[in-house]
Parts: structure tokens; C-alpha cells; sequence
């Protein structure tokens, strides 16, 4: 798609970063030194009308949608295994009379983007091509990541197709096809006993100890990460990984002829996904290529589940007094970009809402008699779809999307 040669491309340097907080710019470093996250200080945005999606060239995958990525200027730098452009489906095509096949539930009434599909079954692909990239264009020789298992395998396995060593924190009882994707991939998981935060505070203070910017200490010009030290490719903090998730916006724009649905239902932790989509859409907006932003809608693990806690109270964030063990893939008691969550909810007049493990393990029957084999996490957010639809909040002649995030390969 691109609107500049791959010469003048080439030539770009690394985009800078700045953080919303403060205003401080940096040519890179993982957090602020305010202690917000950063995001890219200019991202792109495409000029001109949309192209006809008819003859749109959808070849190199998410990378289609280069002009509105603020990483892989160069082509010849992004990390990438063809992934994107994953199937958005008839969620209800197939079935008897549009009904679920194991039981008496009405249709989903929906499109299914299947993120399932990626090169590591899951959607955090989509940032990890981009965070790779965004590593190899400033020179990165190792990095470390922390997670549930999704994004750890992802990382690893795109720091492998980049030549470029990993760690991976985990929870010492994540699931074992998990860690050994990791594994295999090349990369030293380093299990933690304890929370999901537990982790997160682990690597963290690894890189800390590592002087890689976490305090600035050992950091480069203006407090600036240095390349040879480890590289947080997190997905909650690094802004590269939402480059990569944006782009289920401008797929599911383009594959519905560049009309955004009514509403996206995803579910919800870090808010990476969510996020991403809600990147995304506004960019596609900004460009005038589609006419308004959809709603956005987050399906939080019951028990687990703080921005539904923050917008509708302790009841309705743990609604049967028991945590959703089954979506451990969002169980985010801290997302680090809550606040941001939140505003993208208020603006899109989208909402939260906790999901019950009763719920979801009865959801995940559902997709798998009708054909989508997900893991448990995902099933989250087609709940959600329903309850949603049982409240009127989307209407039964609205368009609403579910992308279904991970394989069932991965327990």
C-alpha cells in the first residue's frame, strides 16, 4: 500500500517515543521516567481516499497496512512470517436455523475474525511482528518479555525468526504446550511462583538489575534505553505491540468493504486487543476511510475483572464470588493502561462486563459443536456478545465482530 519507495523508507530512522503524561520524548526506553507508558510521539496516517478494497493488495498480510504503521518503514527490517488477514466469518453459517448445534442458545448473530489462525494460534502475533521489527530496527540484541503464555510464545517465536535471543517470565503452573512452544522456539522461559503481577514484577526487576532503562540508570542519551541491554518486548507496556494489534481494525475494515461494524466485542486484560482495535479504528476514521469508530466492548474474567469494577461497582466485577480460572489468559488485576481503556469505552459509548467460568466453559461448548476450536480464554467475549444482545445494549439488527483470540491446540 505503501505511499513513499522502499529507498526513502530505508533511510527513515527509528520513530521516536513520547509520553501523553508528561510530554517527554525519547528515542526509545520502555516507560516514561513519570512512570506512564509511551506511545509512538507521530504515528502515521495515510492520505487520500480509501483504496478499492476490490483490488486492494493483501498480499504481505497486516503489513498491507504499511502507511498506517509507525514501525517496518524498511521492509527489508520487519520480522514476519505472513501473518494477518485472518478469516472474518458468518459466526452462525452452517448451523441449523442459524441456531448453536448443542443446545437450545439463539445465534451469535455475528462475525467471527478468526485470530486463531495466526503462526503461534493466537492474535499477540499481530504485536509481535511489529515489536520484533520495532527491536531490529534499533538494533536489539535480546529481550525479555513477561505473560500468561499467548505473548511469551509469540515473542519467542518472532525473536527467533529475527535472530535475536529471549526470555520469557511465566507463571510457574502456566500450561505446559505453552511452554514448550517457548521452548522450541529457542527461548529461556523463566518460571515464577505466585500472581500474574508476581511476574510481571519479576522481569521488571530483571531489567532493572539488567540497567536497561528502567530507571535510567546505564540508559543511553536523554535516559534512553540502550540497544545491547534487554529490551522489554512487553505487550502492556511496549507501544510496538499495539502498532500490531491496530491492525485488526484496518483488516476488518477492509474486509467488510471499508464499513466499520456497529460494535467489537474482545476480550479484555491488558487491553491489548481492545486497545489496538480502538487505535485502529480512530486512525481509519482520522483517514476518512470509514465513517465512525464502533463500539468497543471488553469481556473481563469474573472476579478478575478491575475495569468493570471501576465502571460498574464490586458486584458486577465478581458476580458469583468465584474467580473465571478457565480465562487465565486475562486474568490482569493491574492492566497498565486501564485509564486508557476506560476513555476508549467512554468515547465509543462501549462498556465492560465480567464473565462468569460457568459462562464461558458453556460458551467454549458452543464454539467447538459449531466448528471454532478456541481455547477457553477466548470465549469470553462471544458470552459477552449475548449477554449484550439479551440487554438491547447491541440491537438484534446491529453488525457486531468477536474476534476468537486462541488456538484449542493450546489446552
Amino acid at each position: 500500500m505503501g505511499s513513499s519507495d522502499e529507498s526513502d523508507r530505508g533511510a527513515r530512522a527509528p520513530r521516536r517515543l513520547r509520553c501523553a503524561e508528561c510530554g517527554e520524548t525519547y528515542r526509545d526506553r520502555w516507560r516514561c521516567r513519570c512512570g506512564a507508558p509511551l506511545d509512538f510521539a507521530a504515528p502515521p496516517t495515510p492520505e487520500g481516499a480509501a483504496p478499492d478494497s476490490g483490488s486492494f493488495d493483501v498480499r504481505d498480510g497486516l503489513w498491507a497496512f504499511d502507511d498506517f504503521l509507525a514501525v517496518g518503514d524498511d521492509p527489508r527490517a520487519r520480522v514476519t512470517l505472513g501473518e494477518g488477514m485472518t478469516p472474518l466469518v458468518d459466526a452462525d453459517a452452517g448451523t441449523s436455523d442459524g441456531a448453536a448445534r448443542d443446545d437450545d442458545a439463539p445465534p451469535w448473530n455475528a462475525s467471527f475474525k478468526l485470530e486463531y489462525v495466526f503462526p503461534t494460534g493466537s492474535f499477540k502475533d499481530r504485536g509481535a511482528t511489529a515489536t520484533l521489527t520495532r527491536a531490529r530496527e534499533l538494533g536489539v540484541e535480546r529481550v525479555v518479555e513477561d505473560s500468561s503464555g499467548n505473548a511469551g510464545a509469540a515473542i519467542a517465536t518472532y525473536a527467533a525468526r529475527a535472530g535475536i535471543a529471549a526470555e520469557i517470565y511465566v507463571p510457574a503452573d502456566v500450561k505446559e504446550s505453552k511452554l514448550t512452544a517457548i521452548r522450541r522456539a529457542g527461548a529461556e522461559p523463566v518460571r515464577i511462583e505466585g500472581s500474574r503481577q508476581d511476574v510481571t514484577d519479576a522481569c521488571v526487576a530483571a531489567l532493572a538489575e539488567g540497567d536497561s532503562g528502567a530507571s535510567g540508570s546505564g540508559a543511553g542519551e536523554d535516559g534512553d534505553q540502550s540497544p545491547t541491554d534487554a529490551w522489554y518486548a512487553s505487550h502492556a507496556w511496549n507501544p510496538a505491540f499495539f502498532e500490531g494489534t491496530a491492525t485488526v481494525a484496518y483488516e476488518i475494515a477492509y474486509q467488510r468493504g471499508w464499513d466499520a461494524p456497529d460494535a467489537v466485542v474482545t476480550p479484555l486484560g491488558h487491553g491489548t486487543l481492545f486497545l489496538g482495535a480502538y487505535r485502529g479504528f480512530r486512525r481509519l476514521e482520522r483517514a476518512g476511510w470509514i465513517d465512525s469508530v464502533p463500539r468497543l466492548y471488553g469481556a473481563q474474567a469474573a472476579g478478575v475483572a478491575p475495569v468493570v469494577r471501576a465502571l460498574h461497582g464490586p458486584d458486577a466485577a465478581d458476580p458469583d464470588g468465584a474467580v473465571n480460572e478457565a480465562a487465565d489468559g486475562i486474568q490482569i488485576a493491574e492492566p497498565v493502561r486501564d485509564r486508557e481503556i476506560r476513555a476508549a469505552i467512554d468515547a465509543t459509548g462501549g462498556d465492560a462486563l465480567a464473565v462468569t467460568e460457568a459462562t464461558a466453559t458453556r460458551e467454549l461448548d458452543r464454539l467447538h459443536a459449531a466448528g471454532f476450536y478456541t481455547e477457553p480464554t477466548c470465549a469470553v467475549a462471544p458470552a459477552a456478545l449475548r449477554t449484550l444482545r439479551d440487554r438491547g445494549e447491541i440491537g438484534p439488527d446491529e453488525d457486531a465482530v468477536v474476534p476468537l483470540t486462541g488456538s484449542g491446540l493450546k489446552g
